[in-house]
């Protein structure tokens, strides 16, 4: 899945899962070693738990940030995943 972000540095998030797991995230663009870091964190971990953690956090009063901006990437997957519910 892409997920094109928005308010943040990075302009868009490619996720690879396989059903409730991450298999991979790739940020294009934003802060190099944060968002490697970010990716590194959570391949492999289950989709709610990643949003569970990021959901909310903010990066300079934006009202967002790019683990908040996966947070809402993920929840896009999993509507997918559940027929759009």
């Amino acid at each position: 899945m892409v997920y094109r972000t928005k308010g943040t540095c990075s302009r868009e998030i490619q996720i690879e899962t396989d059903g409730d797991i991450i298999k991979s995230v790739k940020f294009i663009g934003g802060c190099s070693g944060n968002t490697q870091g970010i990716s590194s964190l959570v391949k492999g971990m289950k989709i709610q738990e990643v949003i569970d953690r990021t959901e909310g956090i903010d990066c300079g009063g934006r009202g967002t940030s790019c683990p908040d901006q996966l947070s809402k990437a993920l929840k896009q997957i999993l509507a997918e995943q559940n027929g759009g519910k």
